[in-house]
């Protein structure tokens, strides 16, 4: 398929700002040498499959599904192999960087009749121990806590309210994590404040030498609850969608709701299945949240007036005990919206037939991969006529997907950023989070929808999840394997089908 005159410009814009943007970051990089140099591979490496799909898409060349998995596969495997390099120059450079220091400590000690005070006042400021902002007796107390079978505790140091403690890790993180713990409350008890939570909490996570270290800080310190405010603002918020639902089941039988509002009974129904989605996919949310023992603020709707809301933000409102459970509460409402939108698709598809109650042009199953791909399947030659007579269920269920697949884009705090965050590490989540927002842009292009979302991520959403207690943790390689095929569903929902692919699968009059 060959581009046209007018499609040159927008491709040649997405090559010119892609280059741009490798170029930035190779500049950048390069001040810190070979480190530098391996993390902007590893960069490169992970948006690459991307860069390249959209690229090949705007030119009218589709790669299909296991076209994108060969890609990511490929990725995936040089991305470790460059992350083991980068870890071992790291290390080279640390041991460098330590010995350099000896050598300057022992080489630049001041004579005792040096002339320049300032040097020799510098040296005593540094070399005064640093004031704990945790109580003697507190610290006595915590440092009784470590090991050799445990964490061998080499070193401490202030930070923020707590402590950190560099050393040694002794054993799998996991079970070192929950002896750490056990034995920090066993010790230090209840908040006076607040007697139903502990006086400090710990934390087991990654420094940025990459060796472990634990945290403890007072629990003071932990999230503030929602307050009376944003829990109105959160009301008005979901009142607000329940218009633009019924306002979106309006348009969608050719009808303004807002002028028209004595026909609420013929939007009702739609409303509702867009409705039952967004209900069903904060239930599981909340669910798994309960299990966990996490709490999560009010859903914060955002309406809108096409697909009645785009989802909705949840904040996490407690401390994660672990990458698992931040896997767990994220993946949980797509699943369950998901789930249930499919099942209106299917339903919606199985009871159409011709006669039913709605007609659609036949491009509405050009919209996407995975719905033009099922209704292909169930309705057979009757998406290449002009118009499509299907059962209200289908129109829901499409609509249903379609907020799911926006709140799995892996950026920030939204549900696939949070996934990404739990299986890959903070690393990765923030360089996807900045390869979303880029590929938003470049679609943006096209379509308005994307910088809308690209706005939402860079404003209120762009922000990664605090680290769980537990950071080390990673998610089994089940999870692991879910929020791959849950990304690859997201990619599959919110592509449409080229001209040409609708064309040859006969969808579309």
């Amino acid at each position: 398929m060959f581009t046209t005159a007018s499609e040159t410009p927008i491709i040649l814009t997405v090559v010119l700002v892609a280059l741009g943007i490798l170029s930035w970051g190779f500049i950048r990089a390069r001040r810190f040498g070979k480190l530098g140099i391996l993390a902007w591979l590893q960069s490169v490496v992970l948006i690459s499959p991307w860069l390249l799909f959209f690229g090949l898409f705007a030119t009218g060349i589709y790669l299909n599904l296991a076209g994108v998995l060969l890609l990511i596969v490929a990725s995936t495997a040089i991305y470790v192999f460059l992350g083991n390099r980068l870890r071992a120059a790291g290390q080279d450079a640390i041991l460098r960087a330590k010995a350099t220091e000896k050598l300057a400590g022992n080489s630049t000690t001041p004579e005792p009749n040096a002339a320049d005070d300032g040097s020799v006042k510098a040296v005593e400021i540094l070399n005064k121990p640093e004031v704990m902002p945790i109580p003697d007796e507190d610290l006595t107390a915590i440092r009784g806590i470590f090991g050799i079978d445990t964490f061998f505790a080499t070193e401490s140091i202030p930070y923020q309210d707590g402590v950190i403690f560099k050393g040694n890790l002794r054993g799998e993180p996991e079970e070192v994590y929950n002896r750490l713990n056990t034995t920090l409350q066993e010790r230090m008890g209840a908040s006076e404040t607040a007697p139903e939570k502990p006086r400090y909490r710990l934390f087991l996570v990654e420094n940025v030498d990459g060796r472990p270290v634990v945290i403890v800080l007072p629990s003071r310190n932990d999230p503030r609850p929602s307050t009376v405010g944003q829990k109105i603002f959160a009301l008005v918020l979901f009142l607000a969608t329940i218009a633009t639902s019924l306002e979106t089941a309006g348009i969608l039988q050719g009808f303004d709701f807002f002028t028209t509002p004595a026909r609420f009974p013929e939007a009702l129904p739609i409303a509702l299945g867009i409705l039952a989605v967004l209900a069903a996919h904060e239930i599981g949310h909340r669910v798994l949240a309960q299990r966990y023992q996490v709490r999560l603020s009010p859903p914060f709707f955002l309406p809108t007036l096409q697909i009645g809301a785009f989802g909705a933000i949840t904040r996490i409102e407690s401390l994660l005990p672990s990458r698992t459970a931040l896997f767990d509460i994220a993946i949980a409402g797509p699943v369950a919206g998901g789930v249930v939108s499919l099942l209106m698709l299917f339903a919606g598809l199985i009871l159409s037939h011709p006669g039913s109650m709605y007609q659609v042009p036949s491009q509405f199953f050009q919209g996407s991969i995975l719905v033009g791909a099922l209704s292909k399947v169930v309705l057979g030659s009757a998406v290449n006529q002009a118009l499509v007579d299907v059962h209200p269920l289908t129109i829901i269920g499409w609509l249903g997907l379609v907020i799911t697949a926006l709140n799995l884009m892996p950026a920030g705090q939204l549900d696939g950023g949070r996934v990404v965050q739990a299986i890959y590490g903070r690393k990765t989540a923030g360089r996807t989070t900045f390869a979303t927002v880029i590929v938003l842009a470049i679609a943006s292009l096209a379509n308005p929808l994307a910088l809308y979302w690209a706005v939402v991520i860079l404003f209120l959403q762009r922000d990664l999840e605090r680290p769980s207690l537990n950071e080390l943790t990673e998610p089994n390689d089940a999870r692991a394997a879910l929020g791959l095929l849950a990304l690859f569903l997201m990619i599959a929902i919110l592509l449409p089908l080229t001209p040409a692919l609708a064309g040859r699968l006969g969808i579309g009059g």
